[in-house]
């Protein structure tokens, strides 16, 4: 074998070695509860130290599977510097303990400062991942250079491979060869598939320990209470245009944006939310406490900030919980505390007004969700919904504390990141059908999709085809101004190449504006097109 092998077998030692670390870290993290690890820790410490700068990038080139991406990002960039240590360890036997030594202090750092994790676990796991990349590279090396044999009897060999060992390790030293038997090449192929397969099935397993979501036989056994304060929503008859979006979006399909790369695993037994800051009256519910209140039960469209015009991070769904205004009454909103600041368990922050709980608009700390438990990845046991404000000031899922502060004195997660402080949710409307680049028959053709301004309402959509005059849709039933509206509109669509495009206005007669604007600082504005092709028949 050339002696250009030597170093290609390094990199696969190190890579191997890195995959050892990383699944060993995962299957000791298995016994934490928390449902954390330290490929996710290490995750999440990305996302606080970057998400300003990555966050639009991140939504737009990967939609709700941004985090996904994140942890495959996490792990190649892990392997690489495996091989980089792989190849480096052969010439500095030193420096493979170091990184991988390195690796288990930036992931106990990073698991250490999740909320909930333990920190003994923490500890164990990095001191386990270390110590297992470190011992399977210097095995995966000793094999390397096992491999290659010496030469035949009478031959000379005229560049023998130096082997660069400074310290006179011979763990990693490499004989000095050009030639590799099959016999010891099979041997070291087959212990680096051995110990990559192992890698994977201890991380499996790891999973596997965490067991099942705490909250899972809770929301087996309970179903939410009727709402005292409100009838039972109706749902009108939506339209039936195939490839539009209901009106109603199912939990399994809301759109899931945030910081948490791993959904919190919280034990509603343990749960409770504060009610703290401003207040006369401090005090702390257990969900059993908010499922006895007498609750409302309301459709509301959310949106996240970061969506694009015609994006789908937007939904709209019925939330049941206790209206917010009842528990600041309870405690007693001090005059300086002009600021909600809701905290999420993984210490996620937002704030709004104080004054939005009680002007009239649905505000909950909600626990059901279309009829159901909140779904965990949808913020269980509860979360602030507040109608009209974008979820970046207003959102927090897997509440921990609702804390009243002066406006000036405390921003949200994204403030300091460069976010606009008040974020009202801008008039938007977008097309569902016909789909983009969409070849279509000539004759009637339904135009159709949604349109949004929540705490406002939709009064009007309008259509306009190329450059022509813009006309009226019909307009589905909506159940309240708080809910996104379906549109249709019946196109006589003629031969040729066209662009369709579409404008709401608002409940106050505010018309949808056509200026372009990105989604940073405060919501992204433009109207929507899609480019068709009508053929002839």
């Amino acid at each position: 074998m050339a002696a250009s092998s030597l170093p290609r077998l390094d990199a696969a030692a190190g890579v191997v070695a890195a995959a050892v670390a990383l699944g060993a870290g995962e299957l000791v993290s298995g016994f934490d509860s928390a449902g954390t690890s330290l490929v996710s820790a290490v995750g999440d410490e990305f996302i606080d130290r970057f998400a300003a700068s990555l966050k639009d990038v991140a939504v737009e080139l990967f939609g709700t599977n941004d985090k996904a991406a994140l942890v495959v990002g996490i792990v190649i960039v892990s392997l690489a510097l495996g091989a980089a240590l792989g190849v480096a360890t052969r010439r500095r036997s030193w420096i493979g303990p170091a990184g991988f030594v390195a690796f288990g202090v930036v992931g106990f750092a990073a698991y250490r400062a999740a909320p909930l994790s333990s920190t003994a676990v923490g500890a164990v796991a990095a001191a386990v991942a270390a110590t297992a990349g470190v011992t399977t590279l210097w095995f995966l090396l000793r094999l390397a250079a096992a491999a290659l044999a010496g030469p035949p009897p009478g031959a000379t060999i005229a560049h023998p491979v130096d082997d660069g060992v400074a310290d006179g390790a011979s763990i990693v030293a490499a004989p000095r060869s050009t030639a590799m038997t099959a016999t010891n090449r099979r041997v070291f192929l087959v212990a680096a598939a051995s110990l990559t397969a192992g890698a994977a099935g201890t991380a499996a397993l790891g999973r596997r320990l965490r067991g099942t979501d705490p909250s899972a036989d809770f929301r087996a056994t309970n179903a939410l209470p009727a709402p005292d304060l409100t009838p039972p929503v109706t749902i009108g008859e939506p339209f039936a245009e195939p490839g539009l979006t209901p009106y109603i979006t199912p939990n399994a399909d809301f759109y899931r944006i945030d910081t948490a790369l791993v959904v919190p695993r919280i034990d509603p037994a343990d749960w409770q939310v504060d009610i703290t800051g401003l207040v006369d009256r401090p005090f702390s519910l257990t969900l059993d406490d908010l499922l006895s209140m007498e609750s409302v039960e309301v459709p509301v469209t959310l949106q996240c900030v970061s969506n694009e015009v015609g994006g789908d991070l937007v939904g709209n769904a019925v939330w049941q919980g206790v209206p917010l205004e009842a528990v600041l009454e309870r405690a007693g909103v001090q005059a300086e505390g002009t600021q909600v600041i809701g905290r999420s368990v993984d210490g996620w922050t937002a704030g709004f007004p104080t004054e939005l709980a009680s002007d009239g608009r649905p505000a909950l700390i909600a626990y059901g969700m279309n009829g159901e438990l909140l779904p965990p990845r949808n913020g269980f046991p509860a979360r602030l919904v507040v109608s009209g404000l974008y979820g970046y000031v207003s959102a927090t899922k897997w509440l921990e504390s609702i804390e009243l502060t002066p406006w000036e004195d405390v921003d949200g997660y994204w403030i300091p990141r460069g976010w606009s402080k008040e974020g009202p949710i801008k008039t938007a409307s977008r097309i569902d059908v016909p789909r983009r680049s969409s070849s279509l028959p000539p004759g009637p053709t339904a135009v159709a999709g949604v349109a949004w301004a929540p705490s406002r309402g939709i009064s009007a959509v309008e259509v306009q085809v190329d450059d022509g005059p813009w006309q009226p849709c019909e307009l589905g039933e909506a159940t309240n101004e708080h809910t996104w509206v379906q549109w249709r509109f019946v196109w006589d669509a003629p031969a040729g190449e066209h662009v369709l495009r579409v404008r709401a206005t608002d409940g106050a007669g505010e018309i949808q504006t056509a200026e372009m604007a990105p989604p940073a600082p405060d919501g992204a504005t433009g109207l929507h097109a899609r480019r068709v092709v009508v053929g002839p028949t």
